[in-house]
């Protein structure tokens, strides 16, 4: 992960001074599959969530010459993204987003071994129904950990929340899911 770390690093550089197409091209498909499934859990379709991916970096491109000065990259492209399907929605006059009715699947974009695939279709069933059952954000800070596998300071600087609350919500989401499993 490191190695993948500093090669992020040199394409922001190389973007951000050389206006790099190659780099930016290469941060983009290191980026575009784990968008998609964090932009899926606010969009219903694949192709919406594609089309949010790519206003996501147009406005990395855009802003390409203030990315030096970003701490974390990471939490960067992700809250960009963030801000784009709660854009998103915005435009299509929603009073209130409620991802409460947001169906999540988490292991529609997940590659199986062949020890998850002796998992029968029924407990993975019973699994997603605990998941989608979860608080909100306690959901989005599960997929984001458990899923993306992303840095408890990462999700918290995601989701605008303190390190001890995420914690707080996995705290929950692991009990809430074990109660519902059992």
């Amino acid at each position: 992960m490191k190695g993948s770390r500093e090669k992020i690093v040199q394409w922001i550089y190389e973007m951000a001074i050389f206006d790099s197409e190659i780099a930016f091209k290469s941060l983009y498909i290191s980026y575009f599959e784990r968008l998609i499934r964090f932009i899926n859990l606010y969009v219903s379709s694949s192709g919406e969530a594609e089309e949010l991916v790519s206003d996501t970096f147009l406005a990395i491109w855009e802003n390409r010459r203030t990315l030096l000065s970003v701490g974390d990259i990471n939490a960067y492209i992700y809250s960009v993204a963030r801000h784009k399907a709660i854009s998103y929605y915005r435009k299509r006059h929603l009073d209130q987003i409620s991802f409460d009715e947001i169906s999540i699947d988490f292991f529609v974009n997940t590659d199986t071994t062949p020890e998850d695939e002796l998992i029968s279709q029924e407990e993975i069933s019973r699994l997603n129904k605990a998941i989608n059952n979860l608080p909100p954000k306690c959901r989005m800070a599960f997929k984001l950990v458990r899923e993306d596998h992303l840095k408890y300071k990462e999700v918290a600087a995601i989701l605008h929340i303190s390190v001890k609350t995420l914690e707080t919500h996995l705290a929950t989401a692991v009990k809430k899911l074990r109660e519902a499993l059992e």
